[in-house]
């Protein structure tokens, strides 16, 4: 499904849906102008085609006891499948990791960790090390503040 197949409704119903998905189908389709069954049938499509990716609880990190993130950039002198493979897995085990981009530019991965404390970052740390080779450069930036948060996208 590309962009231009939704129409104006799709995308109230994703921006609905986005700000909480927990909505009844019945309140999504009275807000869009729907009855309960073309609504469910836009959403089970948009679901289908992928565009819907899943529905989730979002958890306050601090309350649950995770309250330092560390945004950590990766140089690597290794760019082989191989490695790619060996670092896909490694960045899979462990829990800490809750993002990982690959980038273009100087850096060639970016993190966003989640630890309770620093011993919480340097036990995290050296698991990672250990288990990824071939590490040029790796740089821990603490987070101070979150200015802004959200997985709602501009649509």
């Amino acid at each position: 499904m590309a962009a231009a197949e939704l129409d104006r409704i799709d995308r109230e119903i994703l921006r609905l849906l986005m700000q909480d998905a927990a909505r009844s189908l019945a309140e999504i389709a009275q807000e869009v102008g729907l009855t309960p069954t073309p609504c469910w049938k836009r959403i089970k499509r948009m679901e289908e085609a992928g565009v819907i990716t899943g529905r989730v609880a979002l958890v306050d990190a601090t309350l649950v006891g995770l309250p330092i993130s560390v945004f950590v950039s990766i140089e690597t002198g290794d760019h082989s499948a191989d490695w790619i493979a060996r670092f896909a897995a490694a960045v899979d085990s462990l829990p800490e990791i809750v993002e990982c981009w690959r980038l273009g530019g100087d850096v060639d991965y970016l993190l966003r960790v989640v630890v309770p404390d620093m011993a919480g970052y340097d036990a995290f740390y050296r698991r990672f090390v250990a288990a990824v080779p071939s590490l040029r450069k790796v740089t821990g930036r603490f987070a101070m503040e979150r200015v802004k948060s959200t997985t709602a996208l501009p649509i």
